[in-house]
């Protein structure tokens, strides 16, 4: 156990989130099932000595009949399915009767439309059922992928400790990963690392900067932000998203270059003030499930704010203005993937002066991660909205708009290279850059004349 970081029962983790749970029938006992050939009898499927004394002396022990505890609740307002495991029973450990549980809980989402939530604390899987109980993650994994083409949310909570194959299939295969301060988390338990490792590398905040966990959350504010996720994930809508207006009352640019400095102005609004100006109650995605992160990139849902489209749900991935490392592209790939299992309409905001080209970003696969984000939005069915807000440099621009979908501010430009890098490849002179700029035609109302964008937004109208 992690110094410091309370271990809490299944029914306690329970009662932190909701407090009304309705838990369902278990399924049918393996026992009074038809037993296949080969089918075991006491002591499990590997007559492990003593294995019934264990399950029996848990079951005292926790009150629970097996490792996991599942059934209905509302959270926040939205009524769901809630897995929540019971550590003291066998470290929470996954047995064949755990896989009959999981895959009935799961059943009954889909059955009933309805989002899954599971609060996981698990050693792995039961050695006292050897391969028997290794292969309930396979059944594990088949139900939520059967639950995720249903178009249902799935949304984990990792208690401590989250290892072994619990952490590999309910933890990190959930649309969105949510941990509690401190927790142990890591496919190896304690016992089984390496002596020399690192057990700050086997923690929930070590994941969540390794881009695999989405938000460490304090459980005080754990039960806020499980309603607000499962508000804004179990809300489709067909509808494209209207682009958002500009934020800046900035005239059209006569020449490219004053687009170029209008985009590259330090005053010029960021993403970060469009989603503050459009959204509300907006709940963040981090990391790309790869091992990366980037700040640069925001990704996330939110609720549209007042008008004729309030309150509908939106999924944003936004571009801040840097150069967009490979972690960010493929996390706004991740991103629009979920949106559009969930159907859920994008709303994408471009604004970099391209895609990172350093040496560690060609190791990270940069091509790999845009050619990722490209083919996320060409196989989009949910509609994908874009607004150019400053700097559109090139594919790692381009990647994030939506075709015959984008619109521009008129502090913004796009180009298929930057001007300066445009004249250094023509080996023209830098007193030339300028010039080279106005041939590639890159000003917002050029863009428009050129079929790139749908037009130019304009400053939102305050009432007189």
């Amino acid at each position: 156990m992690t110094e410091g970081v309370p271990r809490y029962t299944a029914r306690e983790a329970i009662d932190l989130v909701t407090s009304g749970f309705t838990e369902l029938p278990g399924p049918v006992d393996p026992v009074s099932r038809p037993s296949p050939p080969g089918e075991f009898g006491p002591d499990g499927p590997l007559s492990w000595q003593g294995y019934d004394a264990s399950r029996a002396r848990a079951v005292a022990r926790t009150g629970e009949e097996e490792s996991v505890v599942c059934g209905t609740a509302t959270i926040g307002g939205t009524a769901t399915v809630l897995i929540s495991f019971e550590f003291g029973f066998l470290g929470g450990s996954l047995g064949e009767r755990t896989g009959d549980r999981l895959e009935a809980a799961y059943a009954y989402a889909r059955e009933h439309r309805l989002p899954v939530v599971s609060l996981v604390a698990t050693g792995g899987s039961r050695m006292q059922e050897g391969m028997r109980a290794l292969v309930q993650l396979q059944r594990v994994a088949r139900q939520s992928t059967l639950t995720r083409e249903a178009g249902l949310p799935q949304i984990a909570v990792l208690r401590d400790p989250t290892t072994g194959g619990g952490w590999a299939t309910l933890g990190a295969g959930a649309d969105v990963v949510l941990a509690l301060p401190g927790a142990q988390v890591g496919f190896a338990g304690s016992r089984v690392r390496p002596p020399e490792a690192d057990p700050a590398a086997y923690t929930a905040e070590a994941q969540l900067a390794a881009g695999a966990v989405d938000a460490v959350v304090p459980p005080a504010e754990l039960p806020g932000l499980l309603g607000l996720w499962l508000h804004l994930l179990s809300r489709p809508s067909a509808e494209p998203v209207p682009p958002p207006p500009a934020l800046a009352d900035t005239d059209l640019p006569a020449t490219s270059w004053e687009a170029v400095d209008n985009a590259r102005s330090p005053q010029r609004p960021r993403a970060a003030a469009y989603l503050d100006a459009y959204l509300d109650r907006r709940a963040a995605i981090s990391g790309d499930r790869c091992g990366g992160t980037d700040d640069g990139m925001l990704c996330g849902f939110g609720v549209l704010k007042d008008g004729k489209d309030g309150g509908r749900t939106v999924a944003y991935a936004a571009q801040t203005g840097t150069a967009t490392r490979p972690a960010g592209y493929r996390t706004a790939a991740r991103l629009i993937r979920l949106a559009d299992r969930l159907r859920i309409p994008v709303l994408t905001l471009v604004d970099t002066p391209g895609a990172a080209n350093d040496a560690e970003a060609e190791r990270q696969g940069a091509g790999a991660a845009i050619a990722d984000v490209f083919g996320a939005v060409a196989a989009a069915g949910t509609p994908v909205t874009t607004l150019l807000i400053g700097e559109g440099g090139s594919g790692g621009a381009l990647a994030l708009a939506a075709p015959d979908n984008t619109w521009a501010t008129p502090d913004s430009y796009f180009s298929v290279i930057a001007p300066e890098l445009a004249a250094a490849i023509l080996k023209r002179p830098p007193e030339e850059v300028r010039a080279t700029a106005d041939q590639l035609r890159i000003r917002p109302q050029d863009l428009v004349n050129l079929g790139v964008v749908r037009g130019i937004v304009e400053p939102s109208k305050s009432p007189s």
